[in-house]
């Protein structure tokens, strides 16, 4: 049997290729696995994994056995695949890599065109998985964009795209309309979709063109939600307005969602590493403008008053510039570490400009010395402890932290 961790990393988890062609080659292989349950696939910028957070937590009070598939881990790779909040097991990750390498030989053979990618393979994974646990319902968050994304080669009853703004911008393209195409992507002809209610206007335009010229119906979810969230900041509420819309359109596909269901799973649902406390540490996963300057607000509204330090690191793809300028306001003490991976941006390459923002910089050698260093100087003076720039920053934290 395959030692599953072994051979995912030696899939090269940062290399990319685009095409559903090897998804559908190796769906085809497998069976179709994903064609024996009702799927929810979500696509946007920010938010999706929150919205897939409470459409499984309200599938689930509805008394469906739920598969949750989500990108990219925080700490262990079994949390990307979960039924019922239990992440996927080493046993059952071993048979399915290989039952997976036995069904497609020519992913091992020679050639890098016909290789499954890392998150092509872990989504095979996941397929493989919940069709052999037998669930009765799954949702699937798109890991970048969704036109070529490898969630995109199931066929969902509903797809669901959050609010749209710039990330990924080498990849998806320059504007918020280029980036709404790419998730737009996911609609299908005759399946319901439903975007999040409040848009950049350019994004608003081309999703529904997109979803016209596609076939699909088309609908807004409301802007707020009226009724209790258990994920905190107010830009939960959009999400949870959102997930609501999702959940009575499969309602009305037939996978029965009660409104009691649905306000239990919002009212319950949980999300490690978006605005959650650990340690008395708050971390949060905000990597692109538009999440700092939710996390901005977020702070505002949670700890009003209290100034923030802020252990900060970021990837090489990412806008830093943008996402310090958006955390500038309530920030008096600015901790840059670099994240553990190969994408991690130097610290000292943008000291400098994080000098012109904040009031004081530390540059440190690891996740551990921030922390302490940012904990000894907010204790000083009633400070807040934040961690953000990266969901590898925040797993690194919420592991040391005993999350």
């Amino acid at each position: 049997m395959t030692e599953p961790y072994r051979y995912l990393q030696s899939l090269q988890p940062l290399a990319m290729r685009f095409g559903l062609e090897r998804m559908v080659r190796a769906l085809d292989a497998l069976g179709h696995p994903e064609r024996s349950f009702p799927i929810l696939h979500v696509a946007g910028t920010n938010g999706k994994g929150s919205t897939c957070a409470m459409a499984a937590a309200a599938l689930r009070a509805a008394g469906y056995q739920v598969g949750l598939y989500t990108s990219p881990h925080l700490v262990r790779f079994g949390e990307r695949i979960q039924i019922d909040g239990q992440e996927i097991d080493d046993a059952s990750l071993a048979r399915c890599i290989d039952a997976i390498r036995g069904a497609c030989p020519w992913h091992e053979a020679d050639g890098d065109g016909d290789r499954l990618t890392y998150f092509e393979f872990a989504t095979l994974v996941a397929l493989l998985h919940f069709a052999a646990e037998k669930i009765s319902a799954a949702v699937l968050e798109v890991g970048l964009g969704g036109r070529f994304d490898a969630t995109n080669a199931v066929t969902p009853r509903v797809t669901a795209v959050t609010h749209i703004g710039l990330d990924h911008v080498q990849l998806l393209g320059n504007t918020v309309g280029d980036i709404a195409r790419e998730k737009a992507g996911i609609f299908k002809p005759g399946v319901p979709a439903v975007v999040a209610g409040e848009q950049p206007a350019e994004a608003m335009a081309v999703l529904r063109a997109e979803a016209e010229r596609r076939g699909a119906p088309f609908s807004l979810a409301p802007a707020h939600y009226p009724g209790a969230m258990s994920l905190r900041g107010p830009h939960q509420s959009a999400n949870a307005a959102l997930a609501a819309a999702a959940l009575r359109l499969l309602d009305q596909e037939g996978v029965s969602v009660p409104p009691a269901a649905i306000e239990a799973g919002i009212a319950g649902a949980r999300w490690p590493g978006r605005l959650e406390e650990v340690g008395g540490v708050l971390l949060d996963g905000a990597h692109n403008p538009d999440g700092a300057a939710a996390l901005s607000r977020a702070l505002a509204a949670l700890y009003p008053g209290r100034p923030v330090e802020l252990v900060f690191g970021v990837l090489t793809d990412k806008d830093h510039q943008g996402i310090l300028r958006q955390l500038s306001g309530q920030v008096r003490a600015l901790h840059l570490i670099a994240p553990d991976t190969p994408r991690a941006r130097p610290p000292e390459s943008y000291r400098e400009l994080a000098q012109g923002l904040f009031p004081t910089v530390h540059v440190h050698t690891g996740c551990a010395e921030a922390i302490d260093c940012a904990r000894r100087a907010a204790a000083a003076g009633q400070a807040l402890v934040c961690v953000a720039g990266s969901l590898y920053l925040v797993g690194e934290a919420r592991q040391w932290l005993g999350g």
